[in-house]
């Protein structure tokens, strides 16, 4: 009976998890994988399953689907790259060198933007990027630019916002794991007589991995599915993959492509993330091969 009251009690307090999977995730994935195999009837109806296929799949995988990906690839790439740049410079500093009573500032500063609406704080940089903007004025009052500033509706703009956007995501991974980390290891490595550079790279980042690699997924993944980005900063020139699926259920009202198009978006994701993977495995075995010591010689 205890046993059993122990089970249910577990039960009970992982309903709420597994409520929010099943209605969240599982119920959506499962409507936009069934509304794939459907069609278009007409002008006015966005989509009937009477008659199942994998046309819309065939039809989706045009000239203009793999533009766009490979261009949501290389946006994707680059800034899951750039925060990461950024983020270790400055989760170290705020996990080792930053002072402990402040720390619980720093991280407050970190999470700022998540209290402002994701279209919100992406309009303000269409404001900061505007030609006409006071970014602009400054850097031609300073004589830095000749001209208006012509970088909004461009992949850089896109690069940028996306950067900004998806930063802290990157940042609060890397944070636990250098804190959980310690001192003692990097103390260990200065007294053996290793330098900053090399318990950085040695020690430090080593143990950071598991922070890296979260904060890697947790940067590329929602990054290659975002449009309001894209949208908002890049116009014909930012385009990417998740406007072309947000077009065919807003504009086009063609459920069954945008569906076949979401589906195929989520499969080359998964793709991606996995030779992303294999190549780290790869990266990682030459490492350690390439730091194996041989003892055969003195054994003889």
């Amino acid at each position: 009976m205890a046993k059993r009251s122990r089970f249910g009690g577990a039960a009970v307090l992982g309903f709420p998890t597994w409520a929010f999977v099943v209605f969240f995730f599982i119920i959506p994935l499962a409507l936009v994988l069934w509304y794939s195999f459907g069609y278009k009837p007409d002008l006015f109806t966005a989509h009937a399953n009477d008659v199942l296929s994998l046309d819309r799949y065939a039809e989706a995988l045009d000239e203009t689907f793999f533009g766009t990906f490979w261009n949501t690839l290389q946006i994707g790439l680059i800034g899951t790259a750039l925060c990461l740049v950024i983020a270790v410079p400055f989760a170290y500093w705020l996990a080792v060198k930053l002072d402990p009573k402040w720390r619980p500032l720093g991280l407050a500063l970190v999470l700022v933007p998540f209290w402002t609406n994701f279209l919100v704080r992406t309009l303000g940089w269409q404001i900061v990027l505007s030609p006409k903007g006071f970014l602009s004025d400054t850097l031609q009052n300073l004589g830095l630019i000749d001209g208006r500033l012509d970088v909004l509706y461009t992949q850089g703009a896109v690069q940028l916002g996306v950067v900004y956007n998806y930063l802290p995501l990157m940042i609060l991974p890397l944070f636990v794991a250098i804190d959980r980390a310690g001192p003692a290891l990097r103390e260990a490595s200065a007294d053996l007589g290793a330098n900053r550079w090399r318990t950085l790279w040695q020690v430090t980042l080593p143990l950071a991995a598991p922070g890296i690699a979260s904060g890697s997924l947790l940067v590329f993944i929602p990054l290659m599915g975002d449009y309001i980005t894209a949208s908002v900063l890049g116009g014909a020139q930012g385009n990417m993959i998740g406007q072309l699926v947000a077009s065919q259920f807003n504009t086009a009202q063609n459920w069954a492509l945008g569906s076949a198009m979401a589906v195929l978006l989520m499969l080359f994701i998964a793709a991606a993330v996995a030779v992303c993977a294999l190549v780290i495995f790869v990266i990682r075995a030459f490492v350690r091969q390439s730091r194996r010591v041989n003892l055969s010689g003195g054994a003889a």
